[in-house]
Parts: C-alpha cells; sequence; structure tokens
C-alpha cells in the first residue's frame, strides 16, 4: 500500500455490531473483509462527519468499506461493506 495512507490505516480492526448482520446478509467474512482492506485502493471522506470511504476490490467486484478512525482506542471501527451494483 502507498505511504501516504493515514495513520489510522495501521491500527487495530474492531468490528461493529451492525457490520457483523451486514457480513451475513452479503456473504462475506472477516477473512474476505481483511483482504479487502488489505488490497484497497483508495480512501475518501464520507457523508458522516469521522468516517470514511475505502474503495477495493474482492471477488471480481469493487466494494466500499466504511470506516471510523477512533482516536481515543486508536482502533479503526469498520461500520458496514457493500459491493457497488453492477450498471
Amino acid at each position: 500500500m502507498a505511504d501516504d495512507w493515514p495513520d489510522w490505516w495501521q491500527w487495530e480492526l474492531e468490528l461493529t455490531p451492525h457490520l457483523l448482520k451486514r457480513m451475513l446478509d452479503r456473504g462475506f467474512n472477516e477473512i474476505d473483509l481483511r483482504q479487502m482492506l488489505d488490497n484497497a485502493t483508495g480512501y475518501r471522506p464520507s457523508a458522516t462527519a469521522g468516517r470514511y470511504v475505502v474503495t477495493a476490490r474482492y471477488d471480481s467486484r469493487d466494494w466500499e468499506i466504511v470506516v471510523e478512525p477512533d482516536e481515543l482506542t486508536q482502533q479503526l471501527l469498520v461500520i458496514t461493506a457493500y459491493a457497488l451494483e453492477k450498471p
């Protein structure tokens, strides 16, 4: 990965209850999620303050993973992840 990623990129992941439910609904697991993040192609600020959208490619599909750095605990909260619909 590029050296210009923020410090929070290296923090330990914390999987939220919302994400755990979405993992079941969307057919991926924690290992899949970690692979997505390991191969992330970029990130941008989310519409929600303090959150970011990480872009990745997994299983021949484009994905977005919403994360929220927690400065206090220095953990990266993973809020949700979803595959982008093909046009």
